[in-house]
């Protein structure tokens, strides 16, 4: 991928490949332009906030322009205070690659020397060791993005080659000097949104293969529990044209057509006969499902636009107009839109798992799952109890995604001597819709397991193609549950085929 200071879509770079830093000879000079400017103007004695004053709440006192670079040096020391488990190798990559867009828009005063390092750490595989917690998301990810000042640096830890090491070791090992940052530049690399956003890029990539196997899930709910697929026609989500609902509602309908088990109310099939009493309509978990998961593929496509546009601004503070001469103090480096974004879809996985619940609990209960029997039983012994104790796992999971649904963003914390009053909480709200999705992905796991056992009571040649595909995948490595036995492997291995994508 070529970086300039054009737009990038993020999700060109979800797959590791190589960095190439422009070298268009009007890039650089643009970039170095901006530079320049600002040294100019240091130079001559202008204050300018966190270049040459103290930082925040510490920007009344000021320093001499031959004190600029001690400034910037001291700014990444202090900073390092992140504490928690580190941040994914996947996920700094990603950090390190969004900071790099955003400083090359040539609006944050840094050198072209000083980007190339950014290109050095990606494409020699240098991933600089982040603590997770630690950012209140406004001045931005302060402590987190010091990690990666510090490495470019020469300090502090990084993961090379599988292991962590002292990042002086890896530099002296590959005869790479210690970079010296110039004025501005260490406030450039840690006073932006990129931590928070690199967080929501990763989990959004997976809560999408989550969301697309749910459908599946529901397809297949569909079919094994007998239901009317009146309320996926197109005619019903055509009258009310969502455009997460209208999508959601045709890749449930694509993918039960051709099943043998499925009916539409009024219309006469072989295979359906209306019981004495049975409602003519399923219960709102099945019938509503389009609805519940079309406002979570809206939410979705909102959250995404919100993530390009973040990582394609220039968000840190002071922002440099070398071009028309100015200076401008702000505060872009306020990560309201990803907060927003993740607490919605915080409460987006909330509502999936809700309805997953739901769904399962019908499937295993006899009262409801017309036929399938008690706890979804082949072997009828009254010693046996097969899918009973599996529910109780997956409603503690459902309670666990639930409680972490609150508005993070509600939480700003005034700090640092109330410069800070009021933040953003980014980080915080990006952390915790990640934190949801392995208990979601466990979820679905144990659904497409109760999936398959109903196939086996209801006969796999009635069920669509697409069931009797998932059905192929899951039954070559865990068996049909005819005896009780342990199931916490049996989960195990269907969530590697879940997290891989092999339901969508």
């Amino acid at each position: 991928m070529i970086v300039d200071n054009n737009t990038v879509s993020y999700e060109k770079f979800m797959h590791n490949e190589k960095i190439k830093l422009s070298d268009d000879r009007e890039f650089i000079d643009f970039i170095n332009a901006g530079h320049e400017f600002l040294i100019k103007q240091i130079s001559d004695g202008r204050p300018i906030y966190g270049i040459t004053t103290g930082y925040g709440e510490a920007g009344s006192n000021y320093a001499a322009f031959e004190e600029a670079e001690e400034l910037q040096q001291n700014l990444y020391r202090f900073c390092g205070v992140g504490v928690g488990e580190y941040l994914s190798t996947d996920v700094v990559r990603i950090m390190v690659t969004v900071r790099l867009i955003s400083l090359s828009k040539g609006k944050s005063g840094v050198s072209y020397e000083l980007l190339k390092r950014f290109e050095l750490l990606l494409n020699n595989d240098i991933y600089p060791l982040v603590p997770s917690q630690g950012s209140v998301g406004a001045s931005g990810d302060l402590s987190p993005l010091s990690y990666i000042a510090a490495v470019i640096a020469g300090e502090r830890e990084v993961f090379y080659k599988g292991e962590e090491r002292k990042t002086a070791d890896v530099y002296k090992e590959l005869e790479i000097a210690p970079y010296t940052f110039k004025a501005k530049e260490a406030l450039a690399v840690i006073n932006g949104t990129a931590t928070m956003s690199s967080i929501a890029i990763q989990a959004i990539k997976e809560f999408e293969i989550l969301l697309e196997s749910m459908e599946s899930f529901v397809a297949a709910i569909f079919e094994v529990l007998l239901c009317d697929t009146t309320p996926l026609e197109p005619f019903v989500h055509e009258s009310k044209p969502f455009v997460g609902q209208i999508t959601t509602a045709a890749n449930i309908y694509a993918k039960c057509i051709d099943s043998k088990l499925t009916h539409k109310a009024f219309s006469r099939y072989e295979n359906f006969h209306l019981e004495k009493e049975q409602n003519i309509q399923d219960r709102y978990s099945i019938r509503c499902s389009p609805q519940v998961l079309g406002v979570v593929r809206d939410n979705l496509d909102v959250a995404k636009k919100w993530i390009k546009t973040e990582i394609n601004g220039v968000n840190d503070n002071p922002l440099i107009d070398h071009i028309g001469g100015k200076i401008y103090t702000s505060g872009n480096f306020y990560g309201g839109y990803i907060a927003h974004a993740m607490d919605t879809m915080r409460i987006s996985a909330g509502n999936v798992a809700d309805i997953l619940d739901k769904e399962f609990a019908l499937l295993v209960d006899h009262k409801f799952n017309k036929g399938l029997g008690e706890s979804l039983k082949i072997n009828k012994k009254a010693t046996h109890h097969a899918f009973k104790l599996i529910q109780v796992t997956l409603s503690s999971l459902s309670a666990d995604v639930l409680m972490n649904t609150n508005a993070a963003s509600l939480y700003s914390r005034p700090t640092e001597s109330l410069n800070q009053d009021k933040v953003s909480m980014g980080t915080t709200a990006a952390r915790n819709f990640a934190k949801q999705l392995p208990d979601l992905a466990n979820m679905l796991s144990i659904g497409f397991l109760g999936i398959m056992q109903a196939v086996d009571i209801r006969g796999y040649d009635k069920c669509s193609k697409h069931l009797q595909g998932c059905y192929n995948i899951v039954r070559k490595i865990v068996p049909k549950l005819e005896e009780d036995r342990r199931q916490d492997l049996d989960i195990k291995e269907v969530n590697k085929m879940l997290v891989a994508g092999k339901f969508i």
